[in-house]
């Protein structure tokens, strides 16, 4: 097989930038950002909405609140068995091949539930998340008054591996509060129509959204494995690259691949974005030591902020008195023109993320 070249690293960075719109913010409706970007990791309610406004010229963080409550979105378990936030057509589309990710966990606890009748537990827990919208702690609850002997935990983890749940509204409306509360999929789009949506469609699509990447990439990103089958299957639609490391890259043929000395501006990135989790390697916007920084040893996945394309430090809000206060935390020293340019996003950010505050300041540590 024969390539179309090499892409170094910069190369890389800026493919990836253009197609996350972070080198420019586009006009686009935040529901269309989300499918064009195949969902967002959404572990957090907060996130999304500043990954939004980082790439959006008009997105107001109430825009996201809309398309939960009106159930053009939602949050919901996806790829690499986390919760994302996507548009209801994506959710029925993407779940049933992201379903084997769950069914694998569940057999990783096959002997602790061995006596457990799945089915029947199952059926009555759905019954009562279609009931009524319920948290975790009242489905256990409830699990309990029919299933005294068993390990009422565990049994509220399985049912959260076998049925597509969704997290309902409040939960990650901007500024809302409260515990999570979850009905099952079919129950929240009540016959809305899905996407018809084949592996090879999803493969395509991730591509759009952060190629050029590799097989092992795309596994990465969605938690499937055996992707090599679906990219061998679609290579007639694909041009090929290799990277520094002489692995092979695959991508659209029409999809953006910057020069790679084009500018790309400051841009702040939430917590948990897809951006640092969707590719197995990352060197492409963050360095290994860095990301030893930014990913912590129990799954969180900090804010930071980008420099010239790449990861140069981690971010954080702080709310005292009224007053809010976006704290940067550089890697190294920032030029003085890009820490300009920081300090006047991030009071912009904090003017469309909590106007109602009495001041903002961007502070450097």
């Amino acid at each position: 097989m024969t390539t179309d070249g090499e892409l170094g690293t910069r190369a890389l960075n800026r493919a990836l930038l253009a197609r996350q719109m972070l080198l420019e913010r586009h006009d686009m409706p935040a529901l269309d950002a989300i499918e064009h970007l195949v969902g967002m990791q959404a572990q957090a309610p907060n996130p999304p909405h500043v990954g939004l406004w980082s790439r959006l010229a008009d997105f107001s963080f109430d825009d996201v609140g809309a398309l939960l409550t009106e159930r053009r979105a939602l949050r919901i378990v996806l790829m690499r068995g986390t919760l994302h936030l996507v548009s209801a057509r994506d959710a029925g589309a993407l779940r049933p091949h992201t379903q084997i990710i769950l069914d694998n966990y569940l057999k990783s606890r096959a002997a602790d539930l061995a006596a457990v009748d799945l089915d029947a537990v199952t059926a009555h827990a759905r019954a009562l998340l279609e009931k009524e919208p319920r948290s975790d702690k009242d489905l256990r609850a409830l699990l309990t008054e029919r299933w005294p002997q068993h390990d009422v935990a565990l049994l509220g983890w399985a049912v959260r591996t076998r049925l597509p749940l969704v997290q309902v509204p409040p939960r990650g409306v901007w500024g809302a509060s409260g515990l999570a509360r979850h009905t099952t999929l079919d129950t929240w789009l009540d016959g809305q129509a899905v996407s018809a949506t084949t592996l090879d469609d999803v493969v395509l699509r991730y591509l759009a959204a952060f190629g050029p990447a590799s097989v092992q990439d795309v596994q990465h990103w969605s938690g499937l494995t055996r992707l090599g089958e679906v990219v061998e299957r679609l290579l007639p639609k694909l041009v090929t690259f290799r990277d520094g490391n002489g692995r092979t890259l695959y991508d659209l043929p029409e999809a953006p691949r910057p020069d790679p000395d084009t500018p790309a501006p400051v841009r702040f990135v939430p917590d948990f974005d897809n951006l640092l989790l969707s590719h197995a390697d990352r060197a492409r916007v963050i360095s290994e030591e860095h990301r030893k920084r930014v990913f912590t040893v129990n799954g969180i996945i900090r804010a930071t902020f980008l420099v010239d394309g790449f990861v140069h430090g981690m971010w954080k809000i702080e709310k005292k008195r009224g007053e809010a206060t976006l704290r940067v935390g550089p890697f190294a020293p920032v030029p003085r023109r890009d820490r300009a340019a920081l300090e006047e996003e991030g009071l912009r950010l904090l003017a469309a993320a909590h106007p109602e505050a009495k001041s903002h300041a961007v502070e450097f540590g």
